[in-house]
């Protein structure tokens, strides 16, 4: 980045570091730094950075960290945090419900259960931001993101705000297309009247059946791939005899075949050479290849 355009930056409200240390930053707990960080201050700050920013400057945006595998030798350009800035929810005299894309999904699914709000429970289950959820229809217990979406608001990397019908995107199982160089800024919900007490026992047994099935106190990603059609990613990694199989510090959990572990000296290399080994032995074994349902982000050292 030019002289010029860090004179133009340094005129924002939020903070731009340089070869931060990505681990931190996701749920995995592992990945090397970005060459430029930015934490906006709020979007009316992102969209600032956004109209000063090079047009040729790799964009890479990041919410909680979860659903994404950093590798060892960090992401060119600049990383954008999203969660804890982009934080707005609120609850509109129509009766939808505004979200920005920082907003942690389990604090939608509370928000929406005690204004009455029910369809969202499911999101507690989630452990990633708003944005993340409708960027992959992100789902969990037989939910999913974009039943729910009445409307989106999108930013380009000109700092250009649009907002979208769902009928301009294809959505699908963990996938949704749209418009190209587009992110979600946030998205309207149109959500079905319900019970506080329900929705909030509903949401109760959904972390207790997260707790019981996933592992929960290890650093992991969430589910690591896509349920392939009819099947079950675990059902096939835990019949390769996968399960407990270990690479390095990184591992597949005994709990659910779908998750690989940070036992706490994991590097992304483990968990990218466990990643292949179990979709080389599903492949091998029942002719399925396994698709990612994590992103895999950055360069090797």
């Amino acid at each position: 980045m030019n002289a010029v355009a860090r004179a133009a930056l340094s005129e924002l409200r939020g903070t731009l570091e340089y070869r931060v240390p990505l681990a931190s930053f996701t749920t995995w707990r592992v990945g090397g730094p970005a060459e430029r960080l930015f934490k906006p201050a709020d979007r009316d700050d992102l969209i600032r950075f956004l109209r000063r920013l090079p047009p040729d400057e790799p964009l890479t945006w990041l919410g909680l960290g979860s659903n994404v595998l950093v590798r060892d030798g960090g992401v060119p350009g600049t990383v954008i945090i999203a969660a804890k800035r982009l934080g707005d929810m609120r609850l509109e005299a129509d009766g939808r419900v505004y979200v920005e894309a920082g907003v942690p999904c389990a604090h939608v699914a509370r928000f929406c259960s005690l204004h009455g709000l029910g369809g969202t429970e499911f999101l507690a289950g989630i452990p990633g931001t708003f944005g993340g959820a409708l960027a992959m229809n992100a789902g969990a217990f037989g939910g999913e993101t974009w039943v729910w979406v009445d409307e989106v608001e999108t930013l380009d990397r000109r700092g250009r705000v649009q907002r979208r019908s769902p009928r301009e995107y294809r959505v699908g199982y963990r996938r949704v297309e749209g418009p190209p160089g587009e992110w979600f800024l946030g998205a309207w919900l149109k959500l079905q009247r319900g019970d506080i007490g329900t929705g909030q026992r509903r949401i109760r047994e959904l972390l207790a059946r997260r707790n019981r099935t996933q592992p929960t106190r290890w650093p992991n990603c969430g589910s690591v791939f896509k349920n392939p059609p009819g099947e079950h990613a675990a059902r096939l990694i835990e019949a390769c005899g996968l399960k407990g199989r270990q690479i390095g510090g990184a591992r597949i959990s005994q709990q659910h075949a779908n998750f690989i572990i940070n036992t706490g000296t994991a590097t992304a290399a483990d968990i990218e050479n466990l990643i292949e080994l179990a979709r080389a032995e599903v492949e091998a074994r029942f002719g399925i290849v396994l698709e990612l349902e994590v992103r895999i982000i950055g360069v090797a050292p």
